[in-house]
């Protein structure tokens, strides 16, 4: 890194959930041995999209909902990096919920890692889209909606109270993108302490799919199953939900990108302004 930076102190409360997001992620990145240079780390607008300047990696603060375009942006016009992309609900769900459909579509090996805390908590606690349903009445799934897109082949739920599980469930995701399987999604349960304190009741509610004993996360209907059945009860399915572990790497998922550098686009950007000129 250059020497004009260091790794700021984290802004969050107290114990914010996104403190053990941030843990696994740096745990995940120490367990791979993956270089701090070689890591981009991109996040959205909210209390979450400060995770990347925590880390020593390389990071980038996106625009509001626009993290997953960015992200994809970056791996392909570098697609030797490990690109994480990070955001929370309102940034993903909300203004960001296009481009989430997308990306589970288009699947391009990066991870998506979403904090899920059910509010806007840096504008002081509104509704976001998964408010209401996380304990399986009304509102929106993430999970759910990934099952639905068959290009999908990585989806996790984490819960920042368990940090074993989310460490691993981390490490996971990573290493799938690295070998160029596909999109990592995983989203975590990360409580909001001053405007919803949910960890108690998620405390209550989660149940590891890996304790399920009808669940097969290479059968997409069963998975779809039990998350559905789980909802029903009133639970939140968190572990591995979803996982393709025979994809072949994908050293080519979209046209090669091509030379980015500006200086080789110079003349074209110059005609583009010029149209403008009055």
């Amino acid at each position: 890194m250059t020497a004009t930076y260091a790794p700021a102190r984290p802004i969050w409360c107290a114990g914010c959930g996104h403190f053990g997001v941030q843990g696994a992620m740096a745990h995940a990145f120490a367990a791979l041995q993956i270089p701090p240079h070689e890591i981009v780390v991109l996040a959205g607008i909210g209390c979450s999209g400060t995770v990347q300047n925590n880390l020593g990696t390389y990071g980038y603060h996106a625009l509001h909902g626009r993290v997953l375009p960015t992200a994809a942006g970056v791996h392909l016009a570098n697609p030797h990096l490990t690109v994480v992309a990070a955001g929370g609900d309102g940034d993903g769900y909300a203004i960001g919920m296009g481009h989430l459909v997308h990306a589970f579509r288009r699947d391009l090996p990066f991870v998506y890692v979403v904090m899920n805390n059910g509010v806007y908590g840096l504008t002081k606690g509104q509704d976001s889209p998964t408010r209401h349903g996380l304990s399986g009445i009304g509102g929106f799934d993430a999970i759910d909606l990934g099952l639905s897109i068959p290009a999908t082949g990585f989806l996790a739920r984490g819960f920042s109270r368990h940090p074993a599980q989310l460490q691993r469930l981390m490490t996971d995701a990573i290493r799938y993108a690295r070998e160029a399987k596909g999109f990592a999604f995983i989203e975590v349960l990360s409580p909001c302490v001053t405007y919803n304190d949910t960890y108690a009741s998620w405390e209550q509610a989660v149940v590891d799919v890996a304790h399920v004993d009808d669940h097969d996360p290479t059968d997409r209907a069963a998975a779809f199953a039990v998350t559905t059945g789980l909802a029903a009860e009133g639970k939140i399915a968190t572990g591995q939900i979803l996982l393709d572990p025979d994809r072949e790497p994908r050293r080519e998922p979209v046209p090669a990108a091509e030379d980015l550098r500006p200086a080789v686009h110079a003349s074209a950007y110059a005609e583009i302004l010029d149209r403008y000129r009055v």
